[in-house]
């Protein structure tokens, strides 16, 4: 275990199944980026010179949309989708930087956000799955790992369900197989969500009070002990947009409705079933005390379900995971990925 350059404890539970594998992350140290590896493409970034922010995006035509993308890194591909509100800026750079080492990391605006356009047809997690893998085929990439987190996490899970023959292995981060397996968030934070994307619908201020609780239930309370600065909003932060330049509220209102599908569905079965069908090589990551946007628990339930499944609970971390420990998240990645390259399509 000593190769995930983290400190790792393997654990047997009873509840899992016994092709389950399940790894706690504890006192995660500094993890440095590894060097550039094999090459399958490249668009003019390697991983020394990564520098995500200021590299102009490009575009092109997907269905009725025209998506902006950055490609970079060397070796196979990994595309990664992400959270609810969340474009190809916000991933973190030093996670970038970790994955891009050693694969061709594709990331992009979803519809409607930032620089990618609206279109006409209805946001539906099946829509989302499939401008993910329209991108893949205009950037002729037939066969992809795929990582998603949070509400990216569930376009993740029906790209797979969808389009199998395109997914090699799948990385869900904060994460939920949906439907009646489901473990909800509490009532008085789907009320805060619901409320606060409302008001920024109807050009309404937020008080400072639901801003500073949105923040706080996305870092939780053991990295706010040992971080106490982080939880501090400041004052005149009363919208959505203004902590997320290019989300639209239309857009945000859109992507409620897409989680609150997935997650308040009691007549649907859920995907893990269906992912348990398919077993694709899964690594399952969430921080231990995310407990308001995603509860843990249901990290566990689909490592329950998919047979081989890793599991990667990292302490003193909650929903912002990918922020908290970008290298640690990384790295995990990179070494579960390792274990799973491209097989040429048949």
């Amino acid at each position: 275990m000593t190769s995930l350059l983290v400190a790792v404890v393997l654990l047997s539970l009873v509840s899992l199944s016994a092709m389950t594998l399940v790894l706690f992350v504890i006192t995660p140290p500094h993890v440095r980026a590894q060097q550039n590896q094999t090459t399958i493409k490249t668009e003019g970034l390697n991983a020394n010179s990564l520098d995500i922010q200021n590299t102009p995006a490009k575009k092109v035509h997907v269905g009725d949309i025209d998506v902006a993308y950055k490609m970079f890194g060397r070796g196979d591909p990994i595309l990664l989708i992400p959270g609810a509100s969340d474009g190809l800026n916000r991933w973190n750079p030093t996670l970038m930087k970790t994955l891009s080492s050693n694969h061709t990391v594709i990331v992009s605006d979803p519809r409607g956000i930032g620089n990618t356009t609206i279109g006409s047809k209805p946001y539906t997690p099946s829509q989302l799955a499939n401008d993910t893998t329209g991108l893949m085929d205009v950037l002729k990439i037939p066969k992809a790992d795929v990582m998603g987190y949070s509400l990216g996490s569930y376009i993740a899970q029906q790209v797979t369900m969808m389009h199998p023959d395109k997914v090699n292995s799948l990385v869900l981060i904060a994460s939920s197989c949906g439907g009646r397996d489901h473990t909800p968030k509490p009532p008085e934070f789907i009320k805060l969500q619901s409320d606060i994307v409302n008001k920024s619908l109807n050009h309404i201020p937020v008080s400072h009070e639901d801003m500073q609780a949105l923040n706080v239930a996305s870092l939780g309370q053991a990295w706010i002990r040992m971080h106490p600065e982080s939880s501090q909003i400041p004052e005149n932060i009363t919208s959505l947009q203004q902590l997320k330049p290019g989300l639209p509220p239309e857009v945000a209102n859109d992507q409620n409705n897409v989680g609150k599908y997935w997650e308040n569905n009691p007549n649907w079965s859920g995907t893990c079933d269906a992912l348990a069908k398919l077993a694709k090589p899964t690594l399952v990551i969430t921080g231990s005390d995310d407990n308001f946007y995603q509860p843990h628990v249901n990290s566990l339930k689909i490592a329950e379900k998919i047979p081989g499944a890793w599991l990667v609970q990292i302490k003193n971390a909650s929903h912002a995971v990918v922020n908290q420990y970008p290298a640690e998240v990384g790295k995990i990645m990179n070494t579960f990925l390792s274990t799973t390259g491209i097989t040429p399509s048949r």
